[in-house]
C-alpha cells in the first residue's frame, strides 16, 4: 500500500466517522435514535446524494465506489466496515445478562410465542403469494428468501430499542426487561433461521448431501454456543491458569471473539453469529469480564459502529435501487402482523390495552438487527439491492417510531406497563417501591 492509498484512506474514515457522529449527534438531540444519523451520513455521503450534487468530488474522495473496482481502501474499508458488524453483534450478545427474571417469565413466554413465531409463520405460510423473483438476489434461493422475510417480519432490535430505553431513562424498568427479554429470545431463534438461510444460499449447486451437512454444521455450532459454551466460559474464565483473562481481560475478550470467528469460518457459518454467540458466552460470567466488554462497547461504538452503519448508508442508491411501491406495501404489512400479534401476546399475558399498545410498539422497532439482517442477506446474494434499500428504511421508521411512541407516552405521564401492586414505575427515573 502506497503512501498515496493509505492517505486515501484517512480521509475515507475521517468523513465517515465525522458525519455519522455529527448527524448521530443532531439525531439524538431531536430525540431520535442515533443509528438513524449514522445511516442518513452514509447517504448523504454516497451515491444517493453526494455523487448526484457534486460526481467530480465524489469520484475524487471515493474513487473505488465509483468506479467499482477493487483497491487497498476498498480492502480496508470493507475489512472495518466486517468488523464494526462483528463487534455489534458481539456487544449485542453480551447484552442478554440480567434478564429473564421469575416475574417476568410467564408475560417474556406469552410475548415471544405469540409476538414472533405468528408473524414469521404467517409470513411462511404466505409465500407462495409472495412475488419472490422480485425480492431474490443472485444465489436464486427461494427458501433462503422465504425465511429471510419471515425474519424480517419477526425482527426486535436489541442495540436500537436498548439506546432508547436508555435515552429516556426506562432502561432499569419493568418495561424494558420485558421488551429487551422478548428480544433476546427472537433474536437468538431468528439468527439461527437466518444461519440456515445463508447456509442453503451458500450451498446454491452444490449436492444435496452437502446442503445437509452445511445446515448441520450451523445447527451444531449455534447449539454449542448457546447451551454448552457460556458454561463452558465460566468455568474457563474462572481458572487460576488463565492469567490472560487476569492480566489483560480486554485482549482475552477480543481473543474470544476471534476464535469464535475462525471455528465458524472453519465450519463455513457466518461469522455474525460467532460474534453473537462469543458476546453471550462472555455475557454468562457478567462479574469477571463485564470490565473487559464495557471498553470494548465504548470503543467499537465510538469508531466501528458508526463507520458500519454509515457504510450501511453509503450502499444505499435510492435514485435506483429503491421501489415506493415495494417500501408501502412490506412497511404496511409487516408492521400490522407485528403489531397485532405482539399486541395479542401482551393481552394474552395479562395486560391491559395500553400496555399492550406500548409493547407491540416496542417490539415493532427492528433497528440493528433489521439492518444487520438486510445486510448479511444481501451479502449472501439472497436478496436484491432493492429489498435491501427496503429493509433498511424499514428497520429506520420501526425504529423511529417507537423512540416517538414511547417518548409521548412518558411526557404525558401515562404508564408504560402495569406494575406488580407493591411497585410504581416512575417515567424516566426508574421504579420506586409503593
Amino acid at each position: 500500500m502506497s503512501n498515496a492509498e493509505f492517505g486515501l484512506i484517512t480521509l475515507q474514515l475521517s468523513l465517515l466517522l465525522a458525519t455519522a457522529h455529527l448527524l448521530g449527534y443532531l439525531f439524538t438531540r431531536m430525540k431520535q435514535p442515533r443509528v438513524i444519523g449514522e445511516i442518513l451520513a452514509g447517504v448523504l455521503l454516497g451515491p444517493s446524494v453526494l455523487e448526484h450534487l457534486a460526481p467530480r468530488i465524489a469520484a475524487s474522495v471515493f474513487p473505488q465506489m465509483a468506479q467499482g473496482q477493487s483497491s487497498s481502501s476498498q480492502v480496508v474499508l470493507g475489512f472495518i466496515y466486517n468488523l464494526g458488524l462483528l463487534l455489534l453483534m458481539f456487544v449485542s450478545g453480551a447484552e442478554t445478562k440480567g434478564l429473564f427474571q421469575k416475574d417476568d417469565r410467564r408475560q417474556i413466554a406469552w410475548l415471544t410465542c405469540v409476538g414472533t413465531a405468528v408473524p414469521f409463520a404467517i409470513a411462511l405460510v404466505a409465500s407462495p403469494w409472495i412475488p419472490l423473483d422480485k425480492l431474490m438476489g443472485e444465489a436464486h434461493a427461494r427458501t433462503s428468501t422465504i425465511l429471510v422475510i419471515g425474519i424480517a417480519v419477526a425482527v426486535t432490535s436489541i442495540p436500537v430499542i436498548s439506546k432508547i430505553f436508555y435515552d429516556l431513562g426506562i432502561l432499569k424498568t419493568r418495561f424494558a426487561r420485558l421488551v429487551l427479554g422478548v428480544a433476546v429470545l427472537e433474536d437468538v431463534a431468528l439468527w439461527a433461521v437466518l444461519a440456515i438461510a445463508t447456509a442453503l444460499a451458500a450451498s446454491g449447486a452444490i449436492p444435496e448431501m452437502k446442503i445437509v451437512l452445511h445446515v448441520a454444521a450451523t445447527i451444531v455450532y449455534l447449539a454449542i454456543g448457546l447451551f454448552l459454551a457460556p458454561a463452558v466460559m465460566r468455568r474457563l474464565n474462572a481458572s487460576k491458569w488463565n492469567a490472560l483473562a487476569t492480566t489483560s481481560p480486554v485482549g482475552y475478550a477480543v481473543i474470544v471473539l476471534l476464535a469464535y470467528s475462525a471455528i465458524a469460518d472453519a465450519m463455513q457459518v457466518s461469522l455474525v453469529f460467532a460474534a453473537f454467540l462469543a458476546g453471550f458466552a462472555l455475557s454468562a460470567d457478567s462479574e469477571r469480564m463485564a470490565a473487559a466488554i464495557e471498553p470494548i462497547k465504548s470503543f467499537s461504538f465510538a469508531v466501528f459502529v458508526p463507520i458500519y452503519f454509515a457504510v450501511v448508508g453509503y450502499r444505499l442508491d435510492l435514485s435506483r435501487d429503491f421501489s415506493f411501491a415495494m417500501l408501502a406495501v412490506f412497511l404496511s404489512v409487516a408492521c400490522l402482523l407485528k403489531l397485532l400479534s405482539a399486541g395479542a401476546g401482551a393481552r394474552l399475558a395479562g395486560f391491559g390495552w395500553m400496555s399492550s399498545v406500548n409493547l407491540a410498539i416496542a417490539t415493532n422497532a427492528r433497528g440493528g438487527p433489521g439492518i444487520v439482517l438486510a445486510s448479511v442477506a444481501f451479502d449472501a446474494h439472497i436478496i436484491n439491492a432493492k429489498f435491501f434499500t427496503t429493509l433498511v428504511i424499514v428497520a429506520v421508521l420501526t425504529s423511529q417510531a417507537a423512540g416517538y411512541w414511547l417518548g409521548y407516552v412518558l411526557r404525558k405521564g401515562w404508564p408504560l406497563v402495569e406494575e406488580p401492586a407493591n411497585v410504581v414505575e416512575i417515567p424516566a427515573r426508574g421504579r420506586i417501591a409503593a
